[in-house]
């Protein structure tokens, strides 16, 4: 089954949120705009951080894949909000390889 089939399979299971909240990731994802995320020569390495700061996604990734909800991030990272963390969520989804690819250099890093 290819991933379109899938999402034929599971549209009709989901509530109206769940269909509203994917219909936004589709959205960002085919115009390729994330507010919020800014990557800044100089800043970071250039990599996508949170706006205004110097906290790269791929940190934020990194910190849900050790086992941190949400809300753990949040009260670690005082300086962004939900919604900033919504952002970096969307901007992973559709960055993937990017993500990945920083995150293991970090780890190679240290």
């Amino acid at each position: 089954m290819n991933a379109l089939q899938t999402a034929a399979t599971l549209l009709p299971k989901m509530t109206a949120s769940e269909k509203a909240q994917l219909l936004q990731w589709v959205i960002s994802d085919l115009s390729n705009d994330f507010p919020g995320i800014e990557k800044t020569p100089g800043v970071c390495g250039g990599d996508a951080c949170i706006a205004k700061t110097r906290i790269p996604v791929w940190s934020l990734v990194n910190s849900r894949r050790l086992g941190m909800t949400d809300k753990e991030i949040l009260y670690n990272f005082p300086s962004i909000s939900s919604r900033d963390l919504k952002n970096a969520w969307n901007y992973y989804r559709a960055h993937l390889s990017e993500i990945e690819e920083q995150i293991r250099e970090n780890e190679e890093d240290n």
